[in-house]
């Protein structure tokens, strides 16, 4: 395709090596948008190679958005382009009681999934606005709607997304941008393998589909919807019942699920998510 081309609309995508950013890049690319990928690790340039089989335009921009100068360079690769949707998808979690783990691993939580979001919706926003079209897509989790122990940070740092982008939500209702944020359950990535929770029930319990969540969150964007559970009946379930429970027994029965060595307890029901890039 030509560079210049710029009758496909663009779509920015985080977290795009794997997981649930590299499936909303397919949803994306199947459905006309040309892309911008980013992530950190060298899986990247083999998404980006895979979706160019799709017949969109794919650029790969590798770079670590916990660090400021890796958010820079993202934005930068955005010059003279016009993004259309922008999916900040880039997570990570970590598992284990609060006073065990590093503070440098529980910061790195923050950094990427709270820092590097605003960092990156400000400068893609404020075009948006400007122009006045363009949709900002959230990857929330239903981590958000209950205090996590046992991944305290990470569950916190989703609240925060979830509370961000429903604000920018109505902040922007009347611009003719939209934001949406949708939020998975337990899903069948890396996370909680590079989150060290194997030995949890929600590690080794069962998952979503990465490729369901996505084509749901798809949709939820092409409809406009501001928020959206998805994933399975499971998961949807799981999100009605947090709307009603007491945060005591949303923390008690997260407990259960993400405290080490708890592998072995059950049958890996309830809430969580998945990894996100």
């Amino acid at each position: 395709m030509d560079a210049n081309d710029d009758s496909r609309p663009l779509a920015l995508v985080t977290g795009a090596s794997s997981g649930i950013g590299y499936e909303l890049a397919r949803q994306f690319a199947e459905h006309g948008y040309d892309l911008l990928l980013n992530a950190e690790d060298d899986r990247l340039d083999h998404a980006a190679q895979r979706l160019r089989e799709t017949g969109a335009e794919v650029r790969a921009v590798r770079a670590d958005l916990r660090d400021p100068a890796g958010v820079d360079h993202l934005v930068a690769a955005t010059t003279g382009s016009k993004v259309d949707v922008a999916a900040l998808n880039a997570g990570v979690g970590i598992g284990g009681a609060f006073v065990d783990t590093d503070l440098a691993d529980d910061l790195s939580v923050i950094d990427l999934n709270v820092t590097s979001t605003v960092r990156l919706a400000k400068p893609l926003l404020r075009d948006m606005v400007e122009r006045g079209e363009g949709s900002v897509v959230f990857t929330s989790s239903i981590a958000a709607t209950m205090p996590g122990p046992f991944q305290s940070v990470y569950n916190a740092s989703k609240s925060f997304v979830q509370s961000f982008a429903q604000a920018l939500a109505d902040e922007v209702k009347d611009t003719g941008v939209s934001v949406t944020a949708f939020l998975p359950g337990p899903t069948d990535t890396d996370f909680f393998r590079r989150a060290d929770m194997g030995d949890t029930r929600i590690g080794a319990g069962p998952k979503d589909d990465p490729a369901q969540v996505a084509e749901q969150a798809y949709e939820a964007v092409v409809k406009g919807r501001k928020k959206l559970v998805t994933g399975s009946l499971k998961t949807k379930a799981q999100g009605a019942a947090n709307k009603v429970l007491p945060d005591s027994a949303k923390a008690a029965a997260h407990r259960k699920m993400a405290e080490p060595g708890s592998g072995g307890k059950g049958d890996g029901d309830g809430g969580g998510d998945g990894r996100q890039e």
